[in-house]
């Protein structure tokens, strides 16, 4: 009569091995730490650590511990301020070869890491997290705007047969134009119109003025602010971190909050590159004798390879990676690093009629990266970019091709880091970080404990009253409720869900509802006993026919969490998810795990008259 398959002993054991596996990381306190990753190459060494050492002495900072861990040079600290003092002190020593970041640094076993086990994302209402507050430059974003109409002003005139002796962008934004002697102004003005109908074009004769209205300017400005809050969302993104905070502060600031991020120093490079690619055609020449004489050909721009080699490139670029629509990492057929990328239609266009026109000529590939500096000029600090421009391969064109391709001569780590930059989008102006921190929770650590300790004891409560009311099933009822517990923070650890404060009350309901499910079939036990039904046959009456009701009523919980994640944000999504969650797990526990228990209590009493219940 009572009776439960082995198969489901077997699930039971099975789940709550893996349980306790995946929520065994969170007993494991993460440490202060600054993280040093080196740019381009840089070394991690013994050299480098002796030299962090003298850094962290001579700032009267004492560390836990200076190693090497994975790809990053990882220094642990007892606390905040320690950290604080240990990164501004590393900045301003390492210098740009290196990015040094704060960070948490991770204490879980290797043997936990290597199966995935990770500690619970926690939101920044209980953990914190990193807090960036970017500089926008809209003076780049103007700058590079401008330098594309003057572009378009040259495209524009030579695609008419316009000759023109000179196409300059002034100071104010505006772009003067000098006629050859045998131009017709008239049509260079019409056709200047038709293709840039919003700039005003003004001058007689040979010599005549585009301006751009300040409207446009002050547009310029304000899209470049909106783009990149947009594709910072993108690169926030593509490192996966759960509920973050992107908003704009004033004219020309971006806050960027990303709770329980690990690496904060892949987030620093990933938020703030303005990496790119640009495709060049190479223009035959020496470029050695042109840097030596000074006398580079008019259509053409000394660059430089990663060897110092200087190569003349042309000053028109074919295709940049503003123009790409997927981009991922790759390695070629000679274990070379790279990426494959997928144009748009546009770039596609204008690189397949240049491949098509150039076969068997040489084409360059420009890794272009903006530096931030910050010199001091009369005690201020004042911040600018230095902008580096590298060749990274050049090679023959062997046939025609357009919106899919490769390129290599980077990096593995390069290769990597750019991919996701050209999925996620460029930036329409470059950004410096103006300032770093680690924030606290934003309700107080102290009230966060207090809310924890709170919870922990009304848990206790619940198990002493249920021990009390029901005797031996409210001991079975206390251990499933203890197991719907483990369940819930593994899955949340092994899923990578964001625990907030809501999260806990999305918890605190499903436990409650877990509560509810077991006092259902307990009592409907007891309905059955009071009839006369035998006990074992009151037990499995009573699971059977509360599992139904059970069900209905966790069913129609499931549909509001879903409809909660589906049209809510940020704090009523980490609600939602810990609700379904927990409710999915006290449907397991309360009606599997829980009638397990009893059969293994109950099932091999041959003359069973009462139950403690």
């Amino acid at each position: 009569m009572l009776e439960f398959p082995r198969w489901k002993y077997f699930v039971i054991l099975l789940v709550l091995a893996l349980s306790v596996v995946y929520a065994l990381p969170n007993i494991y306190q993460s440490d202060y730490a600054v993280q040093i990753t080196g740019n381009r190459g840089a070394a991690l060494d013994d050299a480098l650590k002796t030299r962090v050492g003298g850094y962290l002495e001579a700032a009267a900072v004492q560390p836990k511990s200076v190693a090497v861990e994975g790809d990053s040079l990882m220094v642990r600290l007892a606390d905040a301020n320690a950290q604080t003092l240990a990164a501004d002190a590393l900045r301003s020593n390492l210098g740009e070869n290196y990015t040094v970041a704060l960070n948490l640094a991770s204490n879980v076993p290797p043997w936990l890491d290597r199966i995935g086990a990770a500690p619970m994302v926690l939101g920044l209402d209980l953990q914190g997290g990193v807090h960036f507050v970017l500089q926008v430059d809209q003076k780049a974003a103007l700058e590079k705007r401008v330098d594309a109409y003057v572009e378009d002003v040259r495209v524009t005139l030579r695609d008419n047969r316009i000759r023109y002796t000179a196409v300059d962008r002034r100071a104010d934004h505006s772009i003067a134009i000098t006629l050859a002697s045998d131009a017709d102004p008239a049509k260079a003005r019409e056709q200047l119109a038709k293709v840039m109908p919003t700039l005003a074009v003004e001058g007689a004769g040979s010599r005549m003025v585009v301006r751009i209205p300040e409207a446009e300017l002050g547009a310029i400005s304000e899209g470049a602010l909106k783009q990149n809050i947009d594709t910072l969302r993108n690169r926030v993104n593509e490192l996966g971190v759960a509920e973050p905070i992107i908003q704009r502060q004033g004219n020309d600031r971006i806050v960027v909050q990303l709770p329980g991020v690990q690496d904060t120093a892949a987030a620093k490079r990933m938020i703030g590159a303005t990496a790119t690619l640009e495709w060049r055609a190479v223009i035959d020449g020496n470029a050695a004798d042109a840097v030596a004489s000074g006398r580079v050909p008019p259509e053409a721009k000394v660059f430089y390879r990663r060897t110092g080699e200087p190569v003349l490139l042309s000053k028109r670029v074919i295709v940049t990676g503003d123009q790409m629509q997927t981009a991922s990492a790759m390695v070629d057929q000679n274990g070379q690093p790279g990426v494959s990328v997928t144009l748009s239609n546009v770039g596609g266009d204008r690189m397949f009629d240049f491949t098509s026109a150039n076969v068997g000529k040489p084409m360059a590939v420009v890794f272009t990266e903006r530096v931030p500096q910050v010199t001091m000029v009369n005690g201020e600090e004042v911040r600018s970019f230095r902008v580096r421009e590298e060749v990274i391969n050049t090679a023959t064109i062997q046939g025609v091709f357009g919106k899919n391709f490769q390129t290599t001569g980077l990096e593995k780590a390069e290769a990597e880091d750019l991919a996701k930059l050209l999925r996620a989008g460029s930036l329409a102006a470059p950004m410096d970080f103006v300032e770093e921190r680690i924030v606290g929770p934003s309700l107080g650590a102290e009230n966060v404990e207090r809310g924890v300790t709170a919870v922990l004891y009304a848990f206790l409560f619940t198990l002493v009253f249920f021990g009390v009311y029901y005797r031996m099933f409210g001991l079975i009822t206390g251990v499933a409720l203890m197991f719907n517990l483990l369940i819930v923070v593994a899955v949340m650890s092994l899923f990578g869900a964001t625990m907030t404060l809501p999260g806990f009350a999305g918890l605190a309901l499903s436990i409650g509802l877990s509560v509810d499910a077991n006092v259902l079939i307990n009592e409907r036990i007891r309905e059955e006993l009071r009839a006369g039904v035998p006990p074992k046959t009151s037990i499995v009456t009573g699971y059977d026919k509360a599992s139904g009701t059970i069900l209905d009523a966790n069913l129609t919980a499931i549909i509001a969490g879903i409809a909660l994640y589906a049209f809510g944000t940020g704090p009523l999504k980490g609600f939602a998810v810990t609700l379904m969650i927990g409710i999915l797990a006290s449907m397991f526990t309360a009606i599997t795990v829980s009638r397990a228990i009893v059969t293994l209590v109950y099932a091999r009493r041959k003359k069973l008259k009462s139950l403690a219940i």
